[in-house]
């Protein structure tokens, strides 16, 4: 198997790995401006002169991100782009997700619906997976050849190179094989958890973090042709509770990424499959509950939450209930 380049940044950032990592940047009231070597700060180094910080003369705009779960991310990857629009064009106008369109790695020239990341900014999974060697790790790939900076200075590389990208393909071929993550049975099944789900609907979570979808036919192709939908991933009804489309809820964290200006205070909705599974919420991890999490929501989450508080403290509860079973 090819060796992955593994430079000064990827020790560097080895000691972050665990971490959730944070960003920064410029916004002069019209553009945003990445931080000196790249909006992703990691904050911890083996080598003392490679340590990123926070130049406060060059960054406005500050945030955390929590890392992202992939389990269940072989299945968005075959969602097909007309779905996700569809889901789009059907939600109220003053609710509606952005779609965006970006660029995939392993197909230049091509883009597609962007569906992973916090701002949506990856299409498939070979390019989530290369985004991710080389910014979380500094590994570098034929995807994502040119090692980052620290704080804008060049870092010692020693080279190494993965000549065909396979380390990225195969830990792409990784996440396509992890399923999605199950329901918490003993709770779903409660007559409290039912009519939580009803309640879900009716103060209107669903809207956003949609229920289900079809994923692409099998022999689909998808990738800007670089991959056809598999016969385990292809014409399979998920149950996400996400529409993957970006949406301002009044906690944006002001990077941009991929999909220019419009995105800036926007995220991708969070999916809540797996949500019995976590202790911290919102893209930033600083909610510790998920009542929480429901209280930051505002702007075009604003009536959702509004109908969540109208609630009596009895559906309240079984709301609660639905949640913690998903």
């Amino acid at each position: 198997m090819p060796r992955a380049a593994v430079s000064a940044t990827s020790r560097r950032h080895s000691a972050a790995a665990a971490r959730s990592p944070s960003g920064a940047g410029f916004f002069d009231g019209t553009t945003f401006t990445d931080h000196p070597g790249g909006s992703l700060i990691h904050d911890r180094a083996i080598a003392p002169y490679l340590l990123e910080t926070v130049i406060e003369s060059r960054a406005n705009v500050f945030t955390f991100r929590g890392s992202q779960s992939i389990f269940g991310d072989g299945f968005v990857e075959a969602i097909a782009n007309a779905t996700l629009e569809a889901i789009a064009a059907a939600q109220p106008a003053a609710l509606r997700g952005q779609v965006i369109n970006v660029p995939v790695f392993e197909a230049p020239g091509q883009t597609r619906v962007g569906r992973f990341g916090w701002k949506g900014q990856q299409a498939s999974l070979v390019s989530f997976s290369a985004d991710a060697y080389l910014n979380e790790m500094g590994i570098t790939s034929p995807l994502q050849p040119n090692e980052n900076t620290s704080n804008g200075t060049r870092v010692p590389d020693d080279r190494i190179l993965d000549d065909e990208g396979g380390d990225v393909e195969l830990f792409a071929l990784f996440m396509r094989s992890l399923k999605a993550p199950p329901r918490n049975a003993e709770m779903a099944e409660t007559q409290e958890s039912i009519a939580g789900s009803q309640i879900f609907d009716q103060v209107g979570c669903s809207v956003c973090h949609t229920r289900s979808m079809v994923t692409a036919q099998p022999e689909t192709p998808i990738n800007g042709g670089a991959l056809l939908v598999s016969q385990a991933l292809g014409n399979k009804r998920i149950q996400p509770f996400g529409d993957f489309l970006l949406h301002d809820i009044g906690t944006g964290d002001g990077i941009v990424q991929n999909g220019g200006p419009s995105t800036r205070n926007k995220v991708r909705t969070a999916p809540l499959w797996g949500l019995h599974t976590r202790t911290r919420f919102m893209h930033d991890f600083l909610s510790h509950s998920i009542d929480d999490a429901i209280q930051r929501h505002g702007n075009q989450a604003d009536s959702a939450r509004g109908a969540f508080n109208a609630l009596s403290r009895v559906d309240q509860r079984r709301l609660m209930t639905f949640l913690h079973s998903l």
